[in-house]
């Protein structure tokens, strides 16, 4: 168990299962065919601002389709064989930063751990494979040394995490999952690519790797397993969705995009992941954009869908940075301006897309907050305690009781969060 946490197992219908996996199997053997696994994928992004974010089945690929897995309706996923639900049972609330690779190894982690030593925090979001694919210690993986992903910034870290769990730190290893420049150049027969044979690159040029592909799946889960193994309490995966940009829409991804959508695939992942960390008792979260929830499109370009993802991971972190809204959004003529209502009005949405699952199925929903100024964004305000507390307040208004704050350089203050005593720090 970890901290708590415990997963729910489905019933296992034995008189229906077994029956058929015999009956299939005689067919199957009988025709001499060698059955291949269809599928589907999710996706999140945490350090892209929307400001940036707007500037095959392949022949080797193993794609697990949601009708496989979670069966085809609603009555037949309760019955699925192996179909494991988490559940928390214990009163950890995730109060969390996000902390950086180089952050972490420097003495400057000294001082975030007085920070959450101080007030309300209780958690860290811990950079284990970053936005450059570089996995922040000599990670014992031969698939990431053989790429040269491994990169010491914390250079012991079996005496990093036992100092971190010394101030009783909850720890999250953050996994950015498709945009991987590192994995792309060791491994270019995963690197997402164009028609021309050129890679697809973002915004700021990093390029990705094809989500289709069954090896990048299991690097992922390779990579998280070994994360779980050196201690930490969770994997969280980040950039589990499609990337955006004139690059993205010249992708070639080598599948039918009408029969494997988009959706398909960031769910598939997620579900291979899951099946396979749970299998481990390992927790599993996935960052989301906020926009997705209640937006068709957004949910068609990246690929996450917020509610089917609700039924998958453990977490669900949606970024409900009141930056990434633009103008009137929520009847607001700057969300960017008005942090209470606009984090108030998207997690009101996050309840509504959710509230059709059982609870016993249903992802804790655990927000990103802004914890930076978005100089970008025209009518910005600068936000400072007040401004994160007043996020923090709509999260509980909301009915939720976790948070993480982002900031992409880890500069936090006490300013906004609570004294160990349950005052304000101002």
């Amino acid at each position: 168990m970890i901290n708590g946490w415990k997963r729910k197992r489905k019933k296992k219908y034995w008189k229906i299962v077994i029956p058929g996996i015999f009956v299939c199997a005689a067919v199957l053997l009988t025709a001499g065919f060698v059955i291949g696994k269809a599928g589907w994928l999710n996706g999140a992004g945490s350090q892209e601002t929307m400001a940036e974010a707007v500037r095959v089945k392949t022949e080797n690929s193993l794609l697990y389709s949601l009708e496989e897995w979670k069966g085809t309706d609603t009555e037949s996923s309760e019955e699925a064989e192996g179909g494991i639900r988490k559940r928390k049972i214990g009163d950890v609330k995730v109060k969390g930063i996000y902390v950086t690779g180089p952050i972490a190894g420097n003495a400057a982690f000294e001082d975030l751990l007085a920070l959450v030593d101080e007030t309300e925090l209780n958690a860290m979001v811990i950079d284990v494979k970053n936005d450059e694919g570089k996995i922040t210690w000599k990670m014992d993986l031969e698939c990431a040394r053989s790429i040269g992903a491994c990169t010491p910034y914390i250079p012991d870290i079996e005496m990093f995490m036992e100092n971190i769990k010394e101030h009783q730190v909850y720890t999250i290893a953050r996994i950015v999952c498709f945009k991987d420049p590192c994995l792309a150049e060791g491994r270019p027969e995963l690197a997402l690519k164009k028609a021309d044979g050129t890679a697809v690159t973002d915004a700021n040029g990093m390029a990705w790797v094809n989500p289709y592909k069954e090896e990048v799946w299991e690097y992922l889960t390779d990579v998280a397993e070994k994360a779980a193994e050196a201690g930490f309490d969770e994997i969280q995966f980040d950039y589990v969705r499609f990337p955006i940009g004139s690059d993205a829409d010249a992708a070639a991804y080598g599948v039918n995009m009408d029969v494997n959508t988009k959706q398909q695939a960031v769910s598939g992942f997620l579900n291979y992941a899951v099946q396979k960390l749970h299998e481990k008792d390992i927790v599993v979260t996935a960052d989301v954009f906020g926009t997705i929830i209640g937006s068709q499109t957004d949910v068609e370009r990246v690929g996450q869908d917020y509610r089917s993802l609700g039924e998958c991971v453990d977490v669900l972190s949606p970024m409900v940075y009141p930056s990434h809204y633009g103008s009137h959004v929520f009847g607001l003529d700057v969300p960017d301006a008005e942090p209470y209502k606009t984090v108030l009005a998207a997690l009101e949405g996050s309840k509504e897309e959710l509230e059709g699952i059982p609870e016993e199925d249903r992802a804790i929903v655990r927000p990103w907050l802004q914890a930076f100024t978005a100089t970008w964004v025209n009518g910005h305000i600068s936000y400072e305690g007040e401004e994160i507390r007043q996020q923090i307040q709509a999260v509980y208004d909301a009915g939720y009781d976790e948070w993480i704050l982002w900031n992409a350089v880890n500069r936090y203050s006490a300013e906004g969060l609570l004294k160990e005593t349950g005052t304000v720090q101002e």
